[in-house]
C-alpha cells in the first residue's frame, strides 16, 4: 500500500493520477500547506524540502523496511519502475518518456510556478517579472505544442511524461496563455482530461480542498520561507 502525503497543487495531482491510472492501493494523508503542515517533523522525516507529494511505499519491491520517496518526478518514476505501468520498458521509449518528465519538472514547472507568482500573488505588480514568466511559459507551451504535432501521447503512448505536465497546463487561463494558439496542445489537453483516472484524481482533490483559499496568513507561510524555516 502506498501512503501518498499529499495537497491539492499540480506536483500533487500527478501522483493521484498515476495511482488512479494505475489503479494502486494508496491512502492520502492530506497536508495543508497554507496552513504550514509540510513544516511538521513527522512529514519533513519522508518530505526533507518541506513541500508535497512524498510517498511510503509499505511493499517496497526489495521486501524491506517502508521506503520513502519525495519529489513528484522522482515518485512517478519510482511508481512506474514498481508497477511496470505509464512507462515504456523499450529503453528508446523509456529514454523520451525519462527526458520529457525532466523536462516537466526542470522547465514547465518552475517557469509556470513563477508565472503564478508573479501574476497572482505578489505584494506589488512587477512588469518585468510577468513579461518574463508569461513569455517563458508561452515558449514552453510552444515546444509542448510542437512536440505533439505528430503523436498523440508527449512519448508517443501515455506515460508519465503526460501525467507530469498534464496538472501545470491546467491553469493555463492563470498563466495567461490561451490554448487555441497552441491546437496539438490543446487536442491532447482535452484527451487526458477526458480520461476516467483524471476525472476521479481531481474529484478527490475536490473532496479534499473543500473551499481553496489563499489567505494572507497562507501566503506568509507560502511565500515567506527562507533558510531560517529548514527545521
Amino acid at each position: 500500500m502506498i501512503e501518498l502525503y499529499y495537497w491539492t497543487t499540480p506536483n500533487g495531482h500527478k501522483i493521484t493520477i498515476f495511482c488512479e491510472e494505475a489503479a494502486l492501493s494508496y491512502k492520502i494523508v492530506p497536508v495543508n500547506i497554507g496552513a504550514g503542515e509540510q513544516f511538521s517533523p513527522d512529514f519533513l522525516r519522508i518530505g526533507p524540502n518541506n513541500r508535497i507529494p512524498a510517498i511510503v511505499d509499505h511493499t517496497p519491491a526489495d521486501g524491506g523496511k517502508p521506503l520513502s520517496v519525495f519529489e513528484s518526478g522522482a515518485i512517478l518514476l519510482y511508481l512506474a519502475d514498481k508497477t511496470k505501468q505509464l512507462i515504456p520498458q523499450d529503453l528508446r521509449k523509456r529514454n523520451e518518456a525519462i527526458e520529457w518528465l525532466f523536462w516537466q519538472m526542470a522547465g514547465l514547472g518552475p517557469m509556470a510556478g513563477q508565472n503564478h507568482h508573479f501574476t497572482q500573488y505578489a505584494t506589488e505588480t512587477i512588469p518585468y517579472a510577468i513579461d518574463r514568466y508569461v513569455k517563458e511559459t508561452a515558449r514552453l507551451y510552444a515546444v509542448l505544442n510542437k512536440r505533439l504535432a505528430d503523436r498523440e501521447f508527449i512519448a508517443n503512448s501515455y506515460s508519465i511524461a503526460d501525467i507530469a505536465c498534464y496538472p501545470w497546463i491546467v491553469p493555463h487561463e492563470k498563466q495567461q496563455q490561451n490554448l487555441d494558439d497552441y491546437p496539438h496542445l490543446k487536442r491532447w489537453f482535452q484527451t487526458v482530461q477526458a480520461r476516467p483516472a483524471v476525472q476521479r484524481a481531481y474529484k478527490k482533490a475536490d473532496e479534499i480542498n473543500v473551499a481553496p483559499t489563499m489567505t494572507e496568513d497562507a501566503k506568509r507561510i507560502l511565500f515567506g520561507q527562507d533558510a531560517k524555516t529548514v527545521i
